[in-house]
């Protein structure tokens, strides 16, 4: 019972990791419709970014600048690169195969950077744990779930409240009668673009934390793993990226935990499990656990 109960919560602090970036999937798809493939490399960017400044402004420090340079380089992506494709319906699948590009040249230059490094981020957690009745749980793990619920939270504050939010609503709603009502799509692109890549470098520090080993040159990969999540919540909804994020966090630990029992499906099952996860539910729920349903005109 110990062993699921531990199991259970690195499920939970893993799917409020994969919450983060499953939420820039989504905030992304919302604003332009693009399906962005460029989140490992801005996760991989503010974890190199704080693995190399903490030492000179500390941990907080550190993370602040790294959460705003990557947020400011995923916006001036979409600014600069992405946006001059078009922004029209067909322009997005270009721009989707566009994301892979500018991911490739991104993380061949990081890659390149970190070699066979293995970097530290200096959280203040380090390999600390905390005793919750019969079980343990490492300090980092109740560290990602406490920011991801502030950082989730103040998000979608963000999508309620503000201005912004409006207009990004508006402009998946019907993006075309959105900019007839004034509203300036390129800059609503380039704010979801930021948001996501702000919530990338967070998740960077939480992906490369005990028990991993630290950031090396293929963390960034792991960003990966959220995507079957905002796949089964629906591209569209914030709240099916965290029910999904859930779901392929709580998969992933009680595969890997429970490997021994599992042996038949294959030593790396683990690997592979959250996108089995994301088919069997696509085969009942096509557009996603959370889709909204489109009108039919007939």
């Amino acid at each position: 019972m110990t062993g699921l109960l531990d199991t259970l919560l690195d499920g939970l602090a893993l799917g409020s990791v994969h919450a983060l970036i499953a939420l820039g999937f989504v905030t992304i798809f919302k604003a332009s419709g693009v399906l962005s493939f460029t989140h490992g490399s801005l996760l991989l960017l503010g974890g190199y970014l704080v693995a190399l400044l903490h030492d000179d402004l500390g941990f907080a420090g550190a993370l602040a600048l790294a959460v705003l340079v990557t947020a400011a380089v995923a916006g001036a992506l979409d600014r600069l690169v992405l946006q001059r494709i078009g922004t029209d319906p067909h322009a997005a699948h270009v721009a989707t195969i566009a994301t892979i590009g500018v991911d490739i040249v991104l993380a061949t230059d990081l890659t390149r950077r970190i070699g066979g490094d293995l970097l530290t981020l200096g959280d203040p957690w380090g390999d600390a744990v905390t005793h919750l009745g019969p079980t343990t749980v490492a300090d980092s793990r109740i560290a990602a779930v406490v920011v991801s619920a502030v950082a989730i939270g103040g998000a979608f504050a963000l999508f309620r409240y503000t201005p912004w939010g409006l207009a990004l609503r508006a402009a998946a709603e019907d993006a075309e009668a959105a900019a007839l009502m004034g509203v300036r799509l390129s800059r609503v692109r380039m704010l979801a673009w930021s948001l996501a890549g702000a919530l990338a470098a967070l998740a960077a520090v939480f992906l490369a934390a005990f028990p991993a080993p630290g950031l090396e040159r293929t963390t960034g990969q792991l960003a990966l793993a959220a995507f079957p999540a905002a796949i089964l919540g629906g591209m569209a909804s914030p709240v099916g990226a965290l029910a999904g994020s859930m779901l392929i966090g709580l998969t992933e630990a009680l595969v890997t935990g429970y490997q021994s029992d599992l042996r038949i499906l294959g030593d790396g099952f683990g690997d592979v499990a959250p996108y089995a996860v994301m088919v069997l539910v696509l085969l009942v729920r096509p557009a996603g656990l959370f889709a909204a349903k489109g009108a039919a005109r007939v």
